[in-house]
């Protein structure tokens, strides 16, 4: 096997030098992108995802502190399994796999590509080791490069029909990188020492920073049409594109606000069971809730544990690590409502809401569902969203963690209505009587 290539440690605030060209070649219609085009992209997603492991060390990659989280070497190995079984296997003549054993350790949910690796055993995938890894990284890219570069329209494979392959496969492994930063912040944040991940991380400041977050926008009413329209990339889940019926409603234009929810919390927004939904009471009591995820009392005064390690609380940021059952309690404390995520979709269209991107995912009221005459890709990626829609709930937007050119307001985020680990928040909705 060949030596990984040595990474240099830079901290999660540096600027991707080519942010700007990926979102210019995964915006364009692909019939617009030459070979260098896709080339180009690819490898700066490929590098985005190297540079946030960058800052940890080889026992930070192996951890895995719980069943819904993964080791960071584990998602490195997966977004780059994805391209050897979706791309180059069904496509690149001769290729040959870096470890025919490496199908089964990163293999994630495709029943169709067959065994996998129990996720909650990721953990114990102490070899490979990093290194190897990094080493699988490299064998796959250069192979995914000699393909884009041999395709044209002469040969077997079309560069058009390579296309959507290594889009989506770009945007998976966005979506792991995302994962990468909310997974190593959940396992240190079992750690004592409260390590930080990049010591010079900030919170991105709000637009909006006002503890007035019960400020709403303009009346929303009437037929509006949701869902993408088929303009550049979408996930199928996002599609199509239908006519949906909004009672008049109103968005709070901030997010809320940790201030804020000091307040519930003082006014025994924990402690209250007519405030909660019953299976949420239910977790409030079994995992003892008592605040948001990863906030602590030290000394009578509040802390999060952030990727910068633990700080104090700022009243003015938006509340974070709140699982949908929070944010379903402190709206009705507020007399208030959560958006459905078609009304929260219509108010980003009109330019209703501040923050709507690159701070915190927004729980939304929708139960994560199909839309109106959804189908799911064809063959084993039609796994990737469709078999999911169940017992989950939508939130919209981003956060701080998405990388660049993976947000748009048709976005469909959904997660199990416990989860507090993700960089997670809320607005609120208030319905005209």
């Amino acid at each position: 096997m060949t030596s990984s290539v040595a990474l240099p440690r830079l901290r999660l605030a540096d600027q991707s030098p080519a942010a700007a060209g990926l979102d210019a070649a995964l915006e364009a219609p692909v019939s617009e992108h030459p070979q260098s085009h896709w080339i180009e992209a690819f490898r700066t997603v490929r590098a985005e995802t190297e540079r946030r492991a960058a800052l940890l060390s080889a026992e930070d990659q192996v951890v895995q502190s719980m069943p819904d989280a993964s080791p960071t070497k584990w998602h490195r190995a997966h977004v780059t399994w994805f391209f050897e079984q979706f791309l180059l296997r069904p496509h690149a003549e001769g290729y040959r796999a870096f470890d025919e054993r490496f199908a089964y350790l990163y293999n994630s949910y495709y029943v169709s590509a067959g065994p996998r690796q129990a996720r909650q055993q990721r953990g114990l995938i102490t070899r490979p080791s990093a290194d190897e890894i990094g080493a699988y990284r490299h064998h796959v890219d250069a192979a995914v490069v000699r393909l884009i570069e041999s395709a044209n329209d002469l040969s077997a494979n079309n560069l058009s029909e390579l296309a959507p392959i290594i889009e989506i496969g770009l945007h998976h492994e966005q979506q792991h990188q995302e994962l990468l930063l909310t997974d190593i912040l959940h396992a240190f944040s079992l750690n004592e020492t409260h390590p930080a991940y990049d010591p010079q991380w900030q919170w991105p400041k709000p637009s909006s920073a006002s503890p007035a977050a019960a400020e709403l926008g303009g009346t929303l009413a009437g037929i509006h049409m949701v869902g993408h329209d088929g303009t550049g990339f979408c996930f199928d889940n996002e599609r199509p594109a239908h006519q949906t019926l909004l009672q008049p409603v109103r968005l709070a234009t901030s997010l809320v606000t940790n201030g804020a929810w000091l307040q519930f919390m003082a006014d025994g927004g924990y402690a209250r069971p007519t405030l909660w939904l019953s299976d949420g009471w239910a977790a409030v009591e079994a995992q003892d809730w008592r605040a948001p995820g990863y906030w602590r009392n030290v000394d009578s005064a509040w802390f999060t544990m952030t990727l910068g390690g633990l700080r104090p609380i700022d009243a003015s940021q938006p509340v974070c690590h709140i699982s949908y059952y929070e944010a379903d309690a402190f709206a009705r404390w507020a007399g208030k409502h959560l958006p459905t995520e078609a009304e929260w979709e219509v108010a980003v269209q009109d330019n209703l809401l501040a923050d709507a991107f690159g701070i915190v995912w927004q729980w939304t009221r929708s139960a994560y569902m199909p839309y109106p005459g959804y189908k799911a890709v064809p063959g084993t990626l039609g796994e990737y969203n469709g078999k999911f829609m169940i017992n989950q709930m939508v939130l919209r937007g981003s956060s701080l963690a998405t990388p660049p050119g993976h947000s748009r307001a048709t976005y469909r985020n959904f997660f199990y209505p416990t989860a507090r680990w993700q960089f997670t928040g809320l607005r609120l909705a208030e319905y005209q009587d």
